[in-house]
């Protein structure tokens, strides 16, 4: 028997792919004394950091992934080791897991790797990463090539999903910000045949992208443009602006940049859509979406936003009606707003 086709559901791939994160924050939270300091007392993100000597926004995506596996709990902004963790994870208790924790640290990159981005709040290095490159606006062409490929892999179910949202009913022409290989486009003009769609991207990912726009056979409604979002002007006369993935790359101030030129240029009644895998609004969770943030912790200068940050950045920028649904494609949701 053949493979079979592409399903709406990929979530096994994902949760065993981003399964490699969940010792490694236990073994790092071990390392720098995280449980003891919350142990007695329940503390605030910022006057923790200060005590373990850490980068506080960095503290914060780290609790929220041990707060999905169960080791941390968070009540009115504060945070405090579990009972699993007061009783399995404390240097003075009798069930102490720290010889066999610190036995494997020392065997694991992402361990020495998540310790260092912990402390410094930088992405890792050493770690793949093409943020640099996207806010200079170019990279190699051989580097597009293969990150292209790259997301272009794990986007397949989640496109799909996104082509059958309902809000995409009214929209004709579409502009995907930092598009990639143009996937959520291509599903997009599949599914719908009314619909054109560019791709807003660096010069190097637009050639990288073309292949396949050609392999789809969509050459007539789903193009490329290269433009360094960061420092150029961005095409006009869209019904929406379309970021998959994206505003997970950045910092709040960079986003607030991207929604506020995303709003001056859609036309009265444009559409702003974020495409991205949602925290739970307490930062709790879950699971996906805090491993998730983890991997752009290392990675990215970004991480996983929950809906009312999101929706911070979105109404600070001028947008109104913003609201977030599943998509039915793994673990993502669909934010969209409206330009009043």
């Amino acid at each position: 028997m053949g493979p079979l086709p592409a399903t709406r559901d990929d979530r096994a791939i994902w949760d065993n792919w981003l399964s490699m994160y969940q010792f490694p924050i236990v073994t790092v939270a071990d390392t720098i004394g995280l449980f003891p300091a919350i142990a007695a007392h329940a503390r605030a993100t910022a006057d923790l950091a200060t005590q373990l000597d850490v980068d506080a926004r960095a503290l914060g995506i780290h609790l929220g992934l041990l707060a999905a596996l169960g080791f941390v709990e968070r009540r009115e902004g504060l945070w405090r080791a579990s009972a699993t963790a007061r009783t399995w994870l404390h240097p003075e208790g009798e069930g102490y897991y720290g010889p066999l924790i610190r036995r494997y640290s020392e065997g694991l990159p992402l361990h020495s790797q998540l310790l260092a981005t912990l402390r410094t709040g930088r992405k890792a290095e050493g770690h793949v990463s093409a943020v640099d490159e996207w806010e200079r606006g170019e990279m190699p062409a051989d580097m597009a090539t293969w990150l292209t490929a790259f997301m272009n892999a794990h986007s397949r179910a989640a496109a799909k999903s996104v082509a059958q949202q309902p809000l995409l009913a009214d929209i004709r022409t579409l502009l995907d910000v930092g598009g990639g290989s143009g996937i959520y486009s291509i599903e997009m003009a599949k599914a719908r045949s009314g619909l054109a769609a560019t791709i807003m991207e660096i010069p190097q990912v637009c050639a990288a992208a073309e292949p396949y726009i050609a392999a789809a056979g969509l050459g007539a409604r789903v193009r490329t443009q290269a433009v360094n979002m960061f420092k150029q002007e961005w095409p006009r006369d869209y019904d929406a602006y379309f970021f998959s993935n994206v505003f997970h790359d950045w910092s709040d101030a960079i986003n607030q940049l991207l929604a506020k030129k995303s709003f001056d240029a859609l036309p009265k009644s444009g559409r702003i859509l974020l495409h991205e895998m949602l925290m739970d609004d307490d930062g709790c969770g879950p699971l996906p979406a805090a491993a998730f943030s983890v991997l752009m912790l290392l990675a990215t200068k970004g991480k996983q936003y929950s809906l009312p940050e999101l929706r911070d950045i979105l109404e600070g920028a001028g947008f109104t009606e913003v609201e977030a649904a599943t998509t039915g494609g793994g673990y993502y949701s669909l934010v969209s707003a409206r330009k009043p």
